[in-house]
């Protein structure tokens, strides 16, 4: 892909979020689909590809009276919108489809049309994980945590700025899920979840839906809405059981899509305006800021506390509040996706001035798979 010839023309997220359960996980779906289309002034007729996970995509499909020749139903967990966004980029550029529609819907608070979560006692983590009593994702992620923790003198305090910080973003913002400014003292005295986790470190639970519409720069230019470009994208995956990071103290991942998506951009870490970071847990968001390169190892944590991912800081990050106040369905990824695309375009909640290029990064699994995006609101 040739930067900035492909181009983001619809995103919208379903009318709510929150707590939906009056929305299946298919309707809401399809109500991010139709949101979408009518935000890039397309119809279902114009859409020749589809992408999504959860539901099958030849559902959505179904449902909403697409005929499609390209499809992609790749599931890595909660980063799986920011592949399918790069896969849409390839199959526009190779000829395989002309519009591609990404959605999702996921009724994760509801639980209305949702299978059960279950962890088959015969994988991996089965075996060798669960028995040990590391079984759930808060207890999962709290392996790396601790590491990090310990390695670069991280304090409870410090874990508990990330939280704080991005409350401050979603305070504003009447669609988050959460609002209410809080202290670290706060946080610190929220019930404990799993050590080291007290409960405003986790990501809320939410249902909601988003979607996203690609196509060429080229057509692009005659639709109604403000394209966003896409200059840069990478994937990686790395492990399947978080007990066997190569480093608990970073991801090598993050380090490996980070750096595809900057080289094919052509930008670095210094170019970025604005940052979206995958936030299930308060951990997360420190080890973008380290693997991709913002912050040298070890500095993640006080740049945080130093205000500077705050609104007016030098660093916005995580702008809607992200996972930890906005929202988190379950698969986060879509939502990241849709603020920096907002931000982009100037049309966010809490508008961050001037942003040229933001930068998304997503997490599936337990650090076990990532991928990333370079946006731009022009043109190269």
């Amino acid at each position: 892909m040739k930067p900035g010839s492909i181009a983001i023309v619809g995103a919208a997220e379903t009318d709510r979020v929150g707590v939906l359960p009056e929305h299946s996980a298919l309707n809401l779906n399809v109500e991010a689909a139709r949101n979408a289309l009518h935000d890039a002034g397309l119809t279902p007729a114009d859409i020749d590809g589809i992408a999504g996970t959860g539901f099958s995509p030849g559902e959505v499909a179904e449902a909403l009276g697409i005929r499609t020749r390209w499809v992609d139903s790749t599931s890595v967990g909660g980063c799986s919108y920011f592949l399918h966004v790069r896969h849409a980029a390839a199959a526009i550029t190779a000829g395989m489809a002309s519009a591609v529609l990404i959605t999702h819907g996921e009724s994760g608070r509801s639980r209305v049309g949702e299978p059960g979560l279950n962890f088959s006692p015969s994988s991996g983590m089965g075996q060798f994980e669960m028995p040990y009593g590391t079984a759930g994702f808060v207890t999962m992620f709290t392996v790396p945590a601790l590491r990090f923790m310990k390695e670069f003198g991280v304090t409870h305090e410090q874990l508990a700025g990330v939280a704080v910080a991005q409350r401050k973003w979603a305070h504003p913002n009447e669609r988050a899920f959460r609002r209410d400014l809080i202290t670290v003292e706060d946080v610190l005295a929220s019930k404990t979840i799993a050590y080291p986790f007290h409960q405003a470190e986790c990501c809320v639970v939410t249902d909601g839906g988003g979607a996203l519409i690609v196509t060429s720069a080229e057509r692009a230019a005659d639709l109604p809405s403000r394209p966003v470009y896409i200059l840069g994208t990478g994937e990686s995956t790395t492990h399947s059981m978080v007990s066997q990071m190569e480093d608990f103290t970073s991801s090598r991942a993050f380090r490996d899509s980070s750096a595809d998506a900057f080289r094919e951009a052509g930008v670095g870490p210094a170019d970025i305006d604005h940052l979206m970071v995958y936030d299930a847990f308060a951990h997360v968001p420190l080890y973008g800021l380290q693997d991709l390169g913002f912050v040298k190892p070890g500095e993640a944590a006080a740049f945080v506390a130093e205000g500077n991912t705050e609104p007016g800081g030098v660093l916005p990050m995580n702008t809607n509040g992200g996972g930890l106040s906005y929202t988190h369905t379950g698969m986060y990824g879509m939502f990241a996706i849709q603020e920096a695309v907002r931000q982009v375009r100037g049309t966010a909640a809490v508008p961050v001035p001037d942003v040229e290029l933001s930068f998304a990064q997503g997490v599936g699994g337990m650090f076990s798979t990532a991928a990333s995006l370079v946006l731009a609101a022009e043109r190269p």
